[in-house]
């Protein structure tokens, strides 16, 4: 397997780098707004453990050749005026109406049906619950149409046009647009801090209260390095490859893990007690002391990790063995993240998030068939995944979402697509109310009511707030601290309400 994750880590692009925004007040109040209330929060207990892990499909991923519409009747293509829409907007680049994979009762308010991309079998079952599959009767997917970054909300296009509504910065910018979605502050932070960090910030210590005498593991783990998603003002995150913890000598390093190990330990010695009386500078104790504790923290997820027995009587590693992942290093990642929450009660944490990113989504010269492929992987390892996770008895913990840069534009370029806005993104697992497609489904014309021009650029219709605000609200964040951690809810959403602001958990 290790040669296969070397040669196909044209599936894994770079991590985006976070740029620093400029709304300096924004971030001055919120520093000091976390800073208070980590000095306030109270420990309401352990309760049920929860985890939201975030698939980002980096590059920004063409979901309008994911999900698609088309009638339900039989009638052909010149009859069907709502597949000839979306066929006459991608041309070249449009999927065979009669190759989608029908969403079974899935009717929008405008009479549209709904297929997924050919090569989508298994999210197509896992979205239909179809009598004979593992899903029968439990669908665990539901779709977020039209979604985007909003600083307010927009409610045509006009508005955009005449600059009557503030609007995201550097829209259509790799990183810019990455670092919105990470941060859910499209106007930019002076202070760069993401919203699972900020949640981290609320969240640890009053839900993660497991963890005494000295024991500390922080609730946030990337599988992709250092997010800006999960940078918070006061929490920080635990980076690991898909093998573990990373060591301080080095992530790839070839020696074996005794090795390793044997290293480590002879660094955390020097860093001992017999030579603290050489640390007469407080940066210097400071820095050998956090070396320390990060060497013996790493040493504590490696055993935990290398060793996750059984959870609910079920054996993990032989489960993740049958679980069929594929060959490729994301899904390598997401059989790792199954691995990290299989070691929750062990790292005593009852709230947690995971980080995954997945590169190579930026199809520019081509789409058609590297999509085809890329969506083959995807499916396949996200099924792997779920099912994993069912087998183990975790469903009912576990929230996975996916975000991406941006959308693409509808009108071909040639033989692929441009940087766009809006777009669709997945949502899984136990608690999700399945087999439903969520927000207003975007005319598919050129220059039509959601088009926004240069080549069938759509403008959302629901902003990341909305998304990240129902993920947060399951995961424990209360009404009273939601602005903290999304300043900008309050444009799209009463925290306080009753109702969820999409409606895609159960």
């Amino acid at each position: 397997m290790k040669n296969a994750l070397h040669t196909r880590r044209r599936f894994l692009g770079e991590a985006a780098c976070a740029a620093v925004g400029s709304a300096s007040v924004l971030s001055t109040m919120l520093n000091l707004q976390m800073a208070n209330h980590a000095a306030a929060v109270g420990s309401p207990g352990s309760g049920q453990r929860k985890t939201l892990v975030c698939l980002h499909l980096s590059g920004g991923w063409d979901s309008y050749n994911v999900l698609i519409p088309y009638a339900a009747s039989a009638a052909s293509e010149a009859d069907d005026a709502v597949y000839a829409e979306y066929k006459a907007a991608r041309s070249n680049l449009a999927i065979p109406r009669q190759n989608l994979l029908p969403l079974t009762g899935l009717t929008d308010a405008q009479g549209r049906n709904f297929g997924l991309h050919p090569n989508c079998k298994r999210m197509a079952e896992m979205f239909n619950g179809p009598s004979g599959s593992p899903y029968q009767g439990k669908k665990r997917l539901s779709l977020i149409a039209n979604v985007g970054t909003l600083v307010e909300p927009i409610s045509n296009k006009s508005e955009y046009y005449n600059a009557t509504k503030a609007l995201p910065k550097a829209l259509f910018s790799h990183r810019d647009q990455t670092e919105q979605w990470q941060t859910s502050v499209p106007q930019g932070l002076d202070v760069l801090t993401g919203w699972a960090g900020r949640a981290a910030d609320v969240l640890h210590s009053t839900f993660n209260t497991e963890q005494t005498g000295g024991f500390y593991m922080p609730m946030s783990f990337s599988l992709s390095g250092n997010s800006a998603f999960q940078t918070g003002a006061h929490q920080g995150q635990f980076v690991l490859t898909h093998n573990g913890a990373i060591s301080l000598t080095g992530a790839n390093n070839p020696n074996p893990p005794r090795v390793l190990a044997a290293k480590n330990a002879a660094i955390s010695e020097i860093l001992g007690s017999p030579l603290d009386s050489h640390y007469k500078n407080l940066l210097q104790q400071s820095f050998a002391n956090i070396t320390r504790d990060s060497i013996a923290r790493g040493a504590t997820f490696q055993a935990e990790f290398d060793r996750p027995g059984s959870v609910n009587g079920v054996d993990v590693i032989a489960t993740l063995d049958a679980a069929g992942f594929p060959d490729y290093l994301p899904a390598a990642n997401l059989r790792a993240a199954v691995q990290n929450l299989a070691i929750r009660e062990s790292l005593k944490l009852c709230r947690q998030t995971i980080f995954i990113e997945w590169g190579g989504w930026d199809h520019h010269g081509e789409l058609l068939n590297t999509q085809a492929e890329m969506l083959s992987v995807l499916d396949d390892s996200l099924y792997a995944y779920q099912n994993a996770i069912e087998a183990l008895g975790l469903q009912d913990d576990v929230i996975t979402f996916t975000s991406s840069d941006f959308g693409r534009t509808l009108r071909s370029n040639g033989q692929g697509t441009d940087h766009a806005w809006s777009g669709h993104q997945l949502v899984l697992g136990g608690p999700i109310d399945g087999g439903k497609l969520l927000g207003r489904f975007p005319s598919l014309e050129i220059n039509g009511v959601d088009d926004i021009g240069r080549g069938g650029r759509l403008f959302p219709r629901l902003s990341c707030d909305e998304y990240f605000c129902e993920l947060l609200r399951w995961f424990g964040v209360n009404s009273s601290d939601m602005d903290q951690v999304l300043p900008n809810i309050t444009n799209f959403y009463n925290p306080g309400a009753a109702n969820h602001p999409i409606g895609f958990l159960a």
